[in-house]
């Protein structure tokens, strides 16, 4: 059951609300002030807030400043009850993040229809997605619902690639987002003299080509090349596109299942700035571990060449090498006949890559 808490100093009007939403099976908590309302909804923790704008003492407006201002309540759907109809006063509302209004005296079917639409984009968003081909789809289903495209399910299908397969090249249209179902990823930029430059290492889970669609070229600013057999599910652009910028819940939802790997990118380039050589080696070696990139037993994970090593931590591939072979003889990692990295002592790597 729903629970909805009703901040109105109106007797009449309060009571009725609740009475409305007890009869359609929402638990309705009452506060007669803003004060008591903050309170409440900080003890109760509602579903949705349906909030008088003009009130004696604590506005409206300044509930939602003091709720949205504590980050456990910060996220709660927010509807304003106002006796003005005027534009900037709705403005004022929407500015400081409510999620709709209603203008008294209302109707009985407005005010469900607010709340349930609230409640449903609520769910939508909160909703959390398995990070697999399985949960992509349920998200599209669900995106479905809010916005005028055909079924995205239907349209593409898992694609296998095998070990050294380029995905995509820079410099080439940037027509798909991928991700990636299984196996792994590298991307990287050529330089000038002909070298790579590896920007990143991705595996199962993981959104690859976000950034070259949104590229004002048009094209691929890296190259993808698959390490290991892979399956790659591609969204096209148009869909990607209108994933985007359709409809605002979608948007925040689909935006905030693509960025994780951006974070990671972001936390790469603070290391190469200020950390040394040792503790960026360690920590992306920790990094691949938790991909499951590289394994802790023989025989198991993806091979990573040396030279592709040394561009994840930015240093020669001679200096990449010989920071390994210290990690090997400090009994903190080994290699197997392919020449796979082995972890034998996570915590003492954690601890490298925090302090040395």
């Amino acid at each position: 059951m729903k629970t909805i808490l009703i901040i109105e100093d109106s007797t009449d009007v309060r009571e009725n609300i609740a009475e409305i939403l007890k009869l359609e099976n929402y638990e309705a908590v009452t506060a007669e002030n803003g004060t008591i309302g903050i309170e409440k909804a900080k003890t109760v923790m509602p579903d949705l807030i349906i909030c008088d704008i003009m009130m004696p003492g604590i506005s409206g407006y300044d509930v939602l400043k003091q709720l949205n201002n504590d980050t456990s309540t910060g996220g709660i759907p927010f509807i304003f009850l106002t006796a003005k109809s005027e534009r900037s006063d709705v403005r004022m509302g929407m500015n400081l993040g409510a999620d709709d209004y209603l203008t008294k005296p209302f109707e009985e079917k407005e005010l469900l229809e607010a709340i349930e639409c609230r409640l449903k984009k609520d769910d939508f968003f909160k909703k959390k997605i398995s990070r697999n081909i399985e949960g992509i789809h349920t998200f599209f289903e669900d995106a479905q619902k809010y916005m005028d495209f055909e079924s995205l399910t239907e349209k593409q299908k898992v694609q296998e690639f095998v070990k050294k397969e380029i995905l995509y090249m820079e410099g080439n249209l940037a027509h798909s987002l991928f991700f990636i179902q299984s196996g792994t990823v590298k991307t990287f930029k050529s330089t000038e003299l002909g070298k790579e430059f590896v920007t990143g290492v991705y595996s199962a889970g993981d959104f690859i080509g976000q950034l070259s669609l949104l590229n004002n070229s048009g094209t691929y600013t890296e190259t993808a090349m698959v390490l290991d057999d892979t399956k790659i599910y591609g969204i096209p652009k148009e869909d990607f596109t209108k994933l985007l910028f359709g409809n605002q819940v979608v948007s925040q939802k689909f935006i905030a299942m693509i960025s994780n790997n951006l974070i990671n990118v972001q936390q790469q380039l603070v290391s190469m700035a200020f950390a040394s050589v040792r503790q960026r080696a360690a920590k992306t070696l920790l990094d691949l571990y938790e991909k499951g990139i590289i394994k802790d037993k023989a025989n198991s994970g993806v091979g990573i060449a040396r030279e592709d090593f040394a561009g994840m931590i930015g240093t020669a591939t001679e200096t990449a090498i010989r920071t390994l072979s210290d990690f090997k003889d400090e009994g903190l990692i080994t290699t197997d006949q392919g020449r796979r990295i082995i972890i034998l002592n996570k915590e003492e790597l954690a601890h490298v890559a925090e302090f040395s």
